[in-house]
């Protein structure tokens, strides 16, 4: 197993990364979904993002080491998923993408509040 980049402040159990790509999935299709790091970047930054999805396996780290720390700032809750390579088709594009953020869950709404709590429930125990 290797080790865990930096920038990953929590082991994310599975069944939490699997309901995130089911968020970006539902939000992508009936809500709203913000692509790539530059936008999750903005999208904290503006205080609109619900969830920001990000990738366990980016390269350079240093790409998306920053949204923890903006996500913490600004209250905003966010998840380690451990592929990029699931993100980008999680939310309809076909490249891989390091973060995403959700703007709006559309029919994704429940399933965004389960996984919400459950990372707050995560980060209390940590």
């Amino acid at each position: 197993m290797t080790p865990k980049p930096y920038y990953v402040k929590m082991e994310t159990p599975k069944e939490v990364s699997e309901a995130a790509y089911e968020v970006l999935r539902q939000a992508s299709r009936s809500g709203k979904v913000r692509k790539g790091t530059n936008e999750s970047t903005k999208a904290i930054e503006r205080g609109v993002a619900k969830l920001i999805v990000i990738a366990e396996d980016v390269t350079p780290p240093e790409v998306v080491a920053h949204l923890p720390i903006l996500c913490e700032e600004r209250k905003i809750p966010y998840v380690f998923v451990p592929s990029k390579d699931q993100i980008g088709p999680a939310i309809g594009i076909e490249v891989p993408t390091a973060s995403a953020a959700v703007l709006d869950a559309g029919e994704g709404g429940q399933i965004l509040e389960q996984v919400t709590q459950e990372l707050a429930r995560l980060k209390k125990a940590a």
